[in-house]
């Protein structure tokens, strides 16, 4: 039995999922999620983004960019609405960034006054984010609107930084996801993104306790594959236990750490110093005891280098060695650490913090 037109496109209209419009049916372009195409009395409105992403670092300025065409290209100019936000990131809400109409733009939530639509060429309508904070990165979604008609392009934004593994005072496996975000946060870090360990496992991170991602799966990166790590016959790579529940399950962590803003030091002190000492020397040398995503982020990126073990403001010890020497820990690079020895010990000295 064949149906009437009209009652067919009535019947497509019901169907959910269907991109409808005002009546009309627009397909998206099978060219790629950066280039968005809508189709409306035989012209294209046509929104591009880069496909690569893009990298920049904590407390830098960056411009994430869109620009949109017609085709054929319309003469005329037309009045287009803007609107940027950003995705949803592991059950976390969408959030608006900004909307803009002509010269008339509003920003929202934590990119008030951070934010600005960058139109220097013709229908350019790119991002400008300064002064990049942790929780900045993403995906973000710049969308046009031209009447009803409405196309968008992605555009993935990374920061610079280090992933580390994190485990409570108390010994390894004691944080559930909730816990483990809290953790991360007093290091001046957040939890890494399954992307952010798979990079850092690119660049030989090697560690066989299991941690929270922070999409909530659990994994571990392998380089070397032995007994204690699933077995030498694996081949090296991040493993996985999968989703966890968030609240029940508890493991130890890994964190992120941007670039870091500001310095830190070892503290030239005449004596060893007991916790509370050490956090009083810094902060009358101006400073503040370091936090331990601080002393990772100076370590990666500044070269810190230091073989004497030192404070941090979790009440762990550790130091930094970009160096490897004799006498001074393992051969290869990294933070050495010393757990969480007594606080009233005066076997160590302290690293400090002083903020730009």
């Amino acid at each position: 039995m064949y149906l009437p037109l009209p009652v067919l496109l009535f019947l497509l209209y019901c169907v959910s999922g269907l991109p409808f419009y005002n009546g009309f049916y627009y397909s998206n372009s099978p060219n790629g999620r950066n280039r968005g195409e809508g189709l409306f009395n035989g012209v294209k409105l046509v929104v591009d983004t880069p496909e690569e992403t893009l990298f920049s670092h904590r407390g830098a300025n960056v411009t994430l960019p869109c620009h949109y065409h017609y085709e054929p290209d319309l003469l005329s100019p037309r009045p287009v609405r803007i609107k940027w936000w950003k995705l949803s990131e592991n059950g976390a809400p969408e959030q608006d960034v900004l909307v803009a109409i002509g010269l008339r733009h509003r920003s929202f939530g934590d990119y008030q006054g951070r934010v600005h639509l960058r139109q220097e060429r013709k229908r350019e309508v790119s991002l400008e984010i300064q002064d990049l904070r942790l929780e900045d990165y993403g995906r973000y979604r710049c969308e046009v609107i031209d009447g009803l008609e409405d196309e968008s392009g992605l555009v993935e934004l990374e920061l610079r930084g280090v992933v580390f593994p994190y485990q409570h005072p108390h010994g390894r496996y004691q944080f559930n996801f909730h816990e483990a975000q809290q953790a991360c946060e007093e290091q001046d870090a957040v939890v890494a993104s399954f992307e952010q360990l798979f990079r850092a496992w690119e660049e030989g991170l090697d560690w066989c306790n299991a941690g929270w991602l922070q999409d909530a799966s659990v994994q571990y990166p392998i380089t070397q594959a032995r007994h204690p790590c699933g077995g030498p016959g694996l081949a090296p790579g991040v493993r996985s236990y999968g989703p966890r529940h968030r609240r029940l399950h508890r493991y130890d962590v890994f964190c992120f750490a941007a670039a870091l803003k500001g310095q830190v030091y070892y503290l030239e002190h005449p004596e060893k110093l007991t916790l509370a000492e050490a956090k009083e020397a810094c902060q009358e040398d101006g400073a503040q005891i370091a936090k331990v995503g601080q002393l990772f982020a100076a370590w990666k990126f500044r070269g810190l280098d230091r073989c004497d073990a030192g404070w941090l403001a979790d009440g762990s010890a550790r130091y930094p060695v970009a160096h490897p020497r004799p006498n001074c820990g393992s051969l290869e690079p990294g933070i050495r650490n010393f757990g969480f020895p007594d606080p009233q010990s005066r076997k160590y000295g302290v690293y400090c913090h002083l903020p730009r």
